[in-house]
């Protein structure tokens, strides 16, 4: 089969499209026909190198893949050959205090497909059966494989982390990129007004498509300037920052009193300063996010079935061409996810 991969961490150069074995499945595993994947910034980090992180290479990226069940461990009883799956990228120990209490998101072995482990952008990918969800007949590929990592973080961040409520206000900070639209999306679906940054008219026309009520161009103005004007001075109940040191002290100066800024991320550096002097004497909570749990998943992956939700698609290509895919995402060109197809699909 063919597979995404780089034998060593760098530039987009590292990364090709190789011939390796098909894998086969271990008792508990199951076998996908990968039909599309979809890129990630998460992808970006892991092919320029992590603290920490110690691959064995080549590695195989990607953390959200769809398709179909191709072939079934011993001990499998969700799937059978033939059922449309899509990819939960998220693993868990299943046994340390965290996870018997029912948040493997927090566990201390927590690890992710495509950054710690292989990933799935492949024509074929093994991954346990408790990292699968049954996808309806009538959604595509694309939007199979687009929606399970940003839309699942979305929904943790805002529903359940940020515990959002009815008429509260809501920034959300690079609304153009995977997660940003989606929490987008899901603050408009709680009942919130959405306010949302981006670098373009057209960036803009799409965050307001997906249900902004206030959009703001961070390139011309201040956007924490911006929100204060537009609230009386008051400032909004919530921030969704994945940006990181780039807009984190002006996120911190969106807020009102009492407020709550939640993050998942930090695209452009993790070591802002603390602003604790804002932090206290706002009584301010800064609320730490990652991935979703398996009925969090559920929970939203059922109204992007339903149509509630819609990933955008911004661009897709060919799994030979992911390379492109990643300057896509660096450059922050388009609106939405990037889908990669295999080839041997095209």
């Amino acid at each position: 089969m063919m597979a995404v991969q780089f034998d060593g961490h760098g530039d987009h150069d590292v990364i090709s499209y190789n011939e390796t074995p098909v894998p086969t499945p271990g008792p508990d595993e199951v076998r996908v026909d990968v039909k599309a994947g979809a890129l990630n910034h998460l992808d970006v980090w892991t092919r320029r190198g992590l603290p920490g992180l110690d691959l064995e290479m080549p590695h195989t990226p990607g953390s959200d893949a769809a398709g179909i069940v191709d072939r079934v461990g011993e001990n499998v009883s969700r799937f059978e050959p033939g059922d449309r799956v899509t990819v939960t990228s998220g693993v868990s120990c299943g046994t340390c205090e965290f996870c018997r209490a029912g948040d493997p998101t927090l566990c201390v072995r927590y690890q992710i497909l495509g950054e710690h482990l292989p990933g799935v952008h492949a024509e074929y990918a093994v991954v346990a059966e408790d990292n699968l969800v049954a996808v309806p007949d009538d959604v595509d590929w694309e939007t199979a494989a687009a929606v399970p990592l940003v839309f699942g973080t979305a929904w943790r961040m805002l529903v359940d982390r940020g515990d959002l409520s009815a008429g509260e206000s809501v920034l959300v900070v690079g609304a153009s990129g995977g997660v940003g639209h989606a929490a987008v999306q899901i603050a408009a679906h709680a009942g919130a007004t959405v306010y949302a940054t981006a670098s373009t008219a057209e960036k803009r026309r799409h965050a307001e498509d997906c249900g902004a009520d206030h959009v703001i161009d961070y390139t011309t103005d201040d956007f924490a300037d911006e929100i204060r004007s537009r609230t009386g001075r008051r400032g909004v109940d919530m921030v969704v920052d994945h940006v990181g040191e780039a807009t984190y002290p002006d996120s911190l100066k969106s807020l009102a009193k009492g407020g709550r800024i939640v993050t998942c991320g930090a695209t452009t550096g993790p070591n802002p300063g603390a602003g604790l002097h804002r932090i206290f004497g706002n009584q301010l909570s800064v609320i730490g996010s990652t991935m979703a749990t398996p009925g969090q998943f559920d929970d939203v992956l059922s109204l992007v079935w339903d149509g509630t939700f819609s990933p955008r698609i911004r661009e897709t290509l060919p799994m030979s061409e992911t390379a492109r895919g990643h300057e896509l995402l660096e450059n922050r060109e388009g609106f939405g996810k990037v889908v990669v197809i295999p080839d041997s699909e095209r």
